[in-house]
């Protein structure tokens, strides 16, 4: 049995977190707010060293659950000045060789700037903290404003002697999608010391989409992971109004595969969103329910609308296109989103549930068919995107989605898909009804062609931050 000094931990740390900050604020705080200054000693990932109140803090993590809880116990805690013996400890504890000791007994500021600061495999790190704290579901929850090398950051953490009330507690606030972070981790991270990954998965009607972004420190990012898997969630739904079992199998499937490997690349959180499929049928909550039971992913279901706003923040931040009337339309396999915008202004935005596996369906298109069903198509599809009629021409379209790219890949005889090429194409299309239905109605022989979509408007707005291309030398910024 575990001493009662040994806490089960998850602590996670961003800009905001919703849910959480929902919960808490609705609760009265142990005691008043706390400001504290503190120094953090970096090390070895599994040890977590702090000077508070002229006390040495050591801890080192003994444990990771199933669900990626942390075991941490107490290792020391001593007043300065410290002994030469309790310095070799926690050099130790750090798996590091002592430096050689002149001193039986080393003060605070001995300790840090004579052993501490000139060691390569450690670092430094003062850190201002304003926190308070929780009682809740028998846990202790802390949240916490941390500044750190001149970042800012939030960072809430639970912690019991129970794991299971620490798991039920996580979930409760919606942070079991986060990476738990040790402090020693996340202030690596803060400092430039360890890279910041973010991850996004969009689940389509057609196909899975997975981001994943890094923060360098002088604030540029890096595309890490950016690939698609096709899984046909949506496959029978326009017959059935269900998602059937084989389609979110294989859908559950791809989305563990990338939650893992967001995991492996530490990703601070993974923001997982559904949109056509999963806005339709009408067994989408059981099908939620079982991703999240397989994957230990909690999905989202956009809006129409949401889903619009963020394609068009993807195509502005991307692109960098200025002013004047812009139109974006996004078509993927069960819906297409269309935002009309002069400038930076969005004047209308609207969804339909026109996509290229609903109407293939509809109208057997994934085969050789007759002149009139492909005028019945038109004419559908031409109805449905009515919305449109007597719409100025826009002075610049975009398109974007699946059906867009694959389009452009084709007109490109691309073997292998390279979204560099794809990014910024101009696409005079004379088929693929729903691309050229919406080009028809607005007037325009041609489009620019915009490989961002959903998952790179997401990561900016829920993450802060966008992954630009860099025309003059190909990678992202």
């Amino acid at each position: 049995m575990n001493s009662p000094a040994h806490r089960w931990e998850w602590r996670v740390f961003g800009a905001r977190f919703p849910a959480a900050e929902k919960v808490l604020d609705s609760l009265t705080p142990n005691t008043e707010p706390q400001v504290t200054e503190e120094t953090y000693l970096l090390g070895n990932h599994h040890v977590n060293v702090k000077i508070r109140f002229d006390l040495l803090d050591v801890k080192s993590l003994l444990e990771v659950d199933e669900n990626r809880l942390e075991l941490w116990a107490p290792e020391l805690k001593t007043e300065f000045p410290i002994s030469a013996v309790d310095v070799a400890a926690v050099h130790d504890i750090w798996d590091l060789e002592p430096p050689t000791l002149e001193r039986t007994s080393y003060t605070m500021e001995q300790f840090v700037d004579e052993l501490i600061a000139p060691d390569p495999h450690l670092e430094v790190a003062p850190v201002r903290k304003k926190r308070l704290r929780y009682t809740l579901d028998g846990c202790m929850a802390e949240m916490a404003e941390v500044a750190v090398g001149g970042q800012r950051t939030g960072t809430i953490a639970i912690e019991a002697e129970d794991p299971s009330a620490v798991w039920a507690l996580v979930e409760k606030l919606g942070l079991s999608d986060h990476m738990n972070t040790s402090y020693s981790q996340g202030l690596r991270r803060l400092i430039g010391l360890a890279p910041v990954h973010y991850s996004v998965i969009d689940i389509g009607t057609n196909s899975v989409k997975f981001h994943v972004g890094e923060q360098h420190p002088d604030m540029n990012w890096t595309r890490v992971v950016d690939r698609a898997a096709v899984t046909r969630l949506g496959e029978g739904l326009a017959d059935t109004g269900k998602i059937q079992s084989e389609s979110l199998e294989r859908t559950v499937q791809a989305i563990s595969d990338m939650a893992e490997e967001a995991r492996s690349h530490r990703s601070l959180a993974i923001a997982a969103v559904g949109t056509a499929a999963l806005r339709n049928a009408s067994n989408a909550v059981s099908a939620i329910e079982t991703i999240r039971e397989r994957s230990g992913v909690t999905v989202r279901v956009l809006s129409g609308e949401e889903e619009s706003r963020l394609a068009f923040l993807a195509v502005k931040a991307a692109t960098g296109l200025a002013g004047g009337s812009l139109v974006v339309f996004d078509t993927g396999g069960g819906s297409t989103q269309v935002t009309i915008g002069q400038g930076d202004e969005v004047v209308e935005r609207f969804s339909v549930d026109v996509g290229a596996v609903g109407n293939t369906e509809r109208f057997g298109l994934n085969r050789a068919v007759e002149q009139a069903t492909l005028e019945d198509a038109r004419r559908s599809l031409a109805n449905d995107l009515a919305r449109l009629d007597g719409s100025k021409p826009p002075e610049i379209l975009v398109g974007m989605g699946g059906a867009v790219t694959n389009l452009t890949a084709v007109s490109l005889s691309m073997e292998i898909y390279d979204p560099h090429a794809i990014q910024g194409a101009v696409l005079e299309v004379a088929g693929a009804l729903i691309v050229r239905t919406v080009m028809e109605k607005l007037g325009r022989e041609s489009l620019i062609v915009s490989d961002r979509g959903l998952r790179h408007g997401l990561i900016r707005e829920l993450f802060g931050f966008f992954v630009e291309e860099d025309h003059r030398n190909g990678e992202d910024r």
